[in-house]
């Protein structure tokens, strides 16, 4: 072994060969040399057997074989220190590579499980019918998809003659000027029966005089329509309609509940939403291409048709049980006032210049219900100030519709974004001011790209409601919930499109006359403007309709300024009139735009006096206090 041999040599130096010669003192053998950890290490060293062997030692002075020693020792101590430093570094860098791979592996696991969420988030209905087949429905739903199939021979005789009676007058009512008539020449449903894909049993704790049941549908089925258009130029055309495809909603009320089998007086039913409605239109023996217009013409009248006869709140009652079921009909409930006020942040059309925005304004997707506000050109940051009016028949399922187009003139617009927004989150008699963000799409809303919003007032109030102000020139109350309209007692009964020529009649009869007193409270959490950190902030009043200015005075070198000035401002049409706010930034060779804030007056008008804090459009921070108070002097116009 080589540990022995070792040993044995050092023993032979340390007793015989390098003792000291006689005259010399001894000298100390420095501890290193006999330490176990320096044995230890020479077993590294190359066989010392050759040099031991048969006790044959060179000698060599005493200094240069301890001197040899000592230089073996100090590299062998620096061999050893840098191979640790080497290892230890090595198995550092191993376990930080593997923490940083798990890390990863990890980070990659939550990113898919991320993606899949928001993808199931964005899934329709449509989608998940690929993902769960028919096969797989319930057991219930498979019976009544069955039994409706056995039937629909006899429902598709009743149906037919049904849709021919209530539908051919609403497509006479809405047949465009380029065409003379238009009625049913044939018309039968097919023999493939619609599918129901869920139903639903609709809670209503306000009403329990009757039940409602929603069953989602979807037809994909081979009708028999013929349509006989003739032209303006006497030309008759049989226009068949093919590849219908239905999926919806539709909606059955038993109501109301009665003691007498079977058990309800009458069935109500109504298409309760409309999700996608395709069909493809031939002219018999030739092609409608050659027909410029014709086509749009007859969709056209096709989806006003089937919203204005069968889509909710439009519903058909079919009497069960002898008696009077007037008040299942239809009804309006209430007016609803929409204020376009502005849009913000648009995104951009055109490629020369900005857009062109206007935007179209409904609750039901009609010509006559519609409303379109004017073209602000070349503005992604338009201020309309615009009035609407709008009936409300069902305040829990109507939605308020926004569009907004990009005005392309001779081309058609093109959609900018559009929005939605529940009646039922009113509350009425009150205002409420909502932001409204623009999205592609309203049912699959998968687009992220931020195309701007629109900022809208909205007022409801039902008929009857008690919110009133006097006018003090006539001794006579105008109900402002209507913005100086009639009360219940003057349109219970009447038709819709009666309703709405009154009201806009009054509109036209009244204005809303008033002192606006403006207090400028406060701002906090300005921008920094100066290059010292701070700004000089002073307040631009406007009235948008008159162009009234005010001003309050400069506050220097602070974020947070104080104002409490005070401004009367004699407005001459409060209704329709806004109020601007802009916060500037005062220098010596001039100013510079902070932000500002946009309101109308419904508000103040209807509460007398409003104090509130307003975040400041276009600024990255800040708020302003403002109060309001308003002095009504309502007049009449001249006729």
């Amino acid at each position: 072994m080589l540990f022995p041999r070792c040993h044995f040599f050092f023993s032979q130096i340390i007793t015989k060969n390098l003792n000291p010669p006689k005259k010399e003192p001894i000298k100390k053998i420095h501890p290193f040399l006999v330490s176990s950890s320096f044995l230890s290490s020479l077993q590294l060293l190359p066989s010392l057997h050759e040099i031991t062997s048969n006790n044959k030692i060179k000698k060599k002075p005493i200094k240069s074989q301890k001197l040899a020693l000592l230089l073996c020792c100090s590299l062998f101590e620096i061999m050893g220190f840098f191979m640790g430093l080497f290892l230890g570094v090595a198995c550092g860098l191993g376990l930080m590579m593997a923490f940083i791979r798990k890390e990863n592996a990890r980070s990659k696991q939550r990113r898919y499980l991320a993606a899949t969420v928001a993808a199931f988030a964005r899934m329709t209905v449509a989608d998940s019918k690929k993902i769960l087949p028919p096969q797989y429905y319930p057991p219930w739903l498979k019976w009544l998809n069955h039994e409706l199939t056995k039937i629909w021979p006899y429902v598709n005789e009743a149906a037919s003659e049904l849709i021919r009676t209530s539908v051919e007058p609403i497509l006479e009512q809405y047949r465009m000027p380029m065409l003379a008539s238009l009625n049913f020449s044939k018309l039968t449903l097919g023999t493939v029966a619609p599918q129901f894909t869920g139903v639903a049993i609709i809670d209503d704790d306000d009403d329990s005089s009757g039940i409602t049941m929603e069953l989602e549908l979807q037809w994909d089925g081979n009708p028999n329509i013929v349509l006989s258009v003739e032209t303006m130029l006497g030309v008759v055309l049989p226009i068949q309609v093919k590849n219908v495809g239905l999926t919806g909603v539709f909606r059955l009320i038993f109501k109301p509940l009665v003691e007498e089998f079977p058990c309800f007086g009458a069935i109500s039913y109504s298409l309760r939403e409309k999700k996608n409605l395709d069909f493809t239109l031939k002219v018999i023996g030739g092609e409608l291409s050659s027909l410029p217009g014709i086509a749009d013409a007859i969709e056209d009248t096709i989806h006003n048709a089937i919203e204005d006869s069968i889509t909710w709140p439009v519903r058909k009652i079919v009497p069960i049980l002898p008696g009077d079921y007037s008040d299942l009909e239809l009804k309006p409930v209430g007016v609803l006032e929409v204020k376009l006020v502005q849009a913000k942040g648009l995104v951009n059309k055109d490629l020369v210049g900005k857009s062109d925005p206007f935007a179209v304004v409904y609750i039901r997707p009609l010509p006559d219900r519609m409303k379109t506000g004017k073209t602000i050109n070349n503005e992604l940051n338009p201020i309309w100030n615009e009035h609407f009016e709008f009936i409300v028949e069902d305040v829990s399922t109507q939605r308020l519709i926004v569009k907004v187009y990009d005005d392309e003139g001779v081309q058609a617009s093109e959609l900018i974004g559009m929005a939605q927004f529940k009646l039922q989150e009113l509350q009425p008699g009150k205002v409420k001011v909502v932001w409204l963000k623009l999205v592609k799409d309203l049912e699959i809303q998968r687009d992220r790209k931020d195309r701007g919003q629109v900022h809208l007032e909205l007022l409801y109030c039902p008929f009857g409601m008690e919110n009133e102000f006097t006018n003090p020139f006539i001794n006579k109350k105008l109900s402002l919930t209507t913005l100086e309209k009639t009360m219940k007692s003057e349109i219970d009964g009447a038709e819709t499109a009666e309703i709405e020529k009154t009201l806009t009649h009054r509109k036209k009869e009244v204005i809303v006359r008033g002192v606006l007193s403006v207090t400028i409270i406060a701002a906090e959490e300005l921008p920094v403007m100066d290059v010292m950190g701070k700004a000089d902030p002073f307040v631009v009043i406007t009235m948008k309709k008159s162009g009234t200015k005010n001003k309050t005075r400069v506050l220097h070198d602070t974020l947070h300024p104080v104002w409490n000035q005070t401004f009367d401002i004699v407005v001459e049409d409060g209704l329709h009139d806004l109020l601007i706010l802009e916060v500037w930034d005062h220098d010596t060779f001039g100013k510079n735009f902070i932000g500002r804030c946009i309101m109308t007056l419904t508000r103040v008008i209807l509460e007398g006096e409003v104090k509130e804090s307003f975040p400041l459009d276009g600024a990255k921070s800040g708020k302003l206090f403002v109060n309001l108070k308003w002095t009504a002097q309502p007049i009449f116009r001249d006729p």
